[in-house]
């Protein structure tokens, strides 16, 4: 597992810690500097859970970032709960998607919870993940901003007509595809919902019901895909003999 929990985090969290390092007066609330040296502190003492507590603190707080999901699902991993890590070090990876470490944690876990190595994403899916959502937003309308400039440039200088509609549909055609990129990626986030089971065991049914008849058992760090919900009920998809219902209490799902 790649560390990350002290030099490879101050760097990232600098920024918004900065001017919050003053020590709290009696009667106020830790500081996000505080209450983050603190979790260190019982990561390094191998208080594992209490660790993990004190980093969804800081999330609570609204000071989510890769650094904090990272070590966070690093916490979890040590506490064995593969599958709280696993949702974290997801949560990490779509803030950045080409962190190594992040990667590694990532990958190393979901081999530990199939007992081999996880099956690899496609093509596309790698494509449209290789940027965060704001960076396909950004490139979409620098391209297209681009596109527009060059067509300016043909109205003011027509000598330069054929140079500049090369450029135009260059940036064109990048803009639509970057589009299309970020469409596909917020579709796959948020229309198609996913979730961990969190629970050691957990009982997939083939209804919404106790009662109703067993399908199969999933194990913790099982990753779903929701299909519907029901009354505490979830209808996931995924699973090696098709969909089937679990309790919603069993998993924790990946937000949007």
């Amino acid at each position: 597992m790649a560390a990350g929990v002290l030099a490879g985090t101050w760097l990232a969290l600098g920024i918004w810690l900065a001017g919050t390092c003053l020590p709290a007066r009696a009667g106020e609330a830790p500081s996000p500097a505080a209450l983050f040296d603190a979790a260190n502190r019982l990561y390094e003492q191998g208080k594992y859970r209490e660790a993990a507590a004190a980093y969804e603190q800081l999330l609570a707080q609204g000071r989510a970032n890769a650094a904090l999901y990272f070590n966070l699902g690093n916490a979890w991993y040590k506490a064995g709960e593969a599958g709280r890590a696993i949702l974290n070090y997801r949560l990490a990876e779509r803030l950045a998607p080409r962190d190594p470490d992040i990667q590694a944690n990532l990958r190393l876990t979901r081999e530990l919870v199939r007992g081999g190595p996880a099956p690899a994403r496609s093509l596309w899916q790698r494509g449209i993940h290789a940027l965060t959502p704001g960076e396909w937003g950004f490139l979409t309308l620098f391209c297209t901003w681009l596109c527009f400039g060059a067509l300016t440039v043909t109205e003011l200088w027509p000598g330069r007509l054929g140079a500049c509609r090369r450029w135009a549909a260059v940036a064109g055609v990048l803009a639509v595809a970057a589009g299309t990129c970020l469409a596909a990626q917020w579709f796959t986030d948020r229309r198609r919902p996913e979730a961990v089971v969190t629970a050691k065991e957990a009982i997939v049914r083939y209804g919404p019901l106790p009662v109703s008849r067993e399908l199969q058992k999933v194990t913790d760090g099982a990753e779903l895909i929701v299909l519907d919900e029901k009354d505490g009920w979830l209808q996931v998809g995924g699973l090696p003999r098709g969909p089937g219902w679990i309790q919603a209490a069993d998993v924790a799902l990946l937000p949007p």
